[in-house]
C-alpha cells in the first residue's frame, strides 16, 4: 500500500519562505479603530443635539399648552386659544424640524468626509503593503536564485 506523503514540512519552509509583516495588520486595526471613535463621535454629536431639540420643543409646547389652558372669560376665548395653540404648534413643530433637518445635514457631511479619508488612508496602507511585499518577495526570489546557482 502506497503511504501518503506528509508535505507538512514543505509547506512550513515555503511559509517560512514568505514571511508575513503583521505590523500591516495591526496598522490595519489601529486605522479602524480610529475610523470607528471619529465616526461614533459624530453620532454621539448628533444625538447629543437631537435631544438638545426634542427637550427645547417638548419645552416649549408645554408652555404654549399651558398658556392655552388657562380659564376663560368668555366661550369664545376657548376657540381662539386652542387656534392659537394649534397655530403656535405649527410653527413650533417648521422651527424644530428644521432643526432636525441640519443636524442630519452636518451628520451627513461629516461622515461623508471621514470615507473619504478613510478610503484615502485604506489606499495609501494598501499601496505601501504591496510595494514592500513586492520588495520582500523579490528578495526571497533572489536569494533562491542565487542558492540555485
Amino acid at each position: 500500500m502506497t503511504k501518503t506523503p506528509d508535505f507538512t514540512k514543505v509547506v512550513t519552509d515555503m511559509m517560512a519562505s514568505f514571511p508575513v509583516d503583521a505590523t500591516a495588520f495591526q496598522n490595519a486595526f489601529k486605522t479602524q479603530a480610529a475610523f470607528g471613535e471619529k465616526l461614533t463621535k459624530v453620532a454621539l454629536e448628533a444625538a447629543e443635539k437631537s435631544t438638545e431639540i426634542s427637550s427645547k420643543w417638548a419645552k416649549e409646547s408645554l408652555a404654549k399648552l399651558a398658556t392655552a389652558s388657562k380659564a376663560k372669560a368668555e366661550p369664545a376665548d376657548y376657540s381662539k386659544a386652542a387656534a392659537d395653540f394649534a397655530s403656535a404648534a405649527a410653527e413650533i413643530a417648521a422651527e424644530h424640524m428644521a432643526a432636525f433637518a441640519e443636524v442630519a445635514k452636518k451628520v451627513q457631511m461629516d461622515t461623508v468626509e471621514l470615507m473619504l479619508a478613510a478610503g484615502k488612508d485604506a489606499s495609501t496602507e494598501a499601496t505601501a503593503a504591496v510595494k514592500k511585499a513586492t520588495e520582500e518577495v523579490t528578495n526571497v526570489a533572489k536569494k533562491a536564485a542565487a542558492a540555485a546557482k
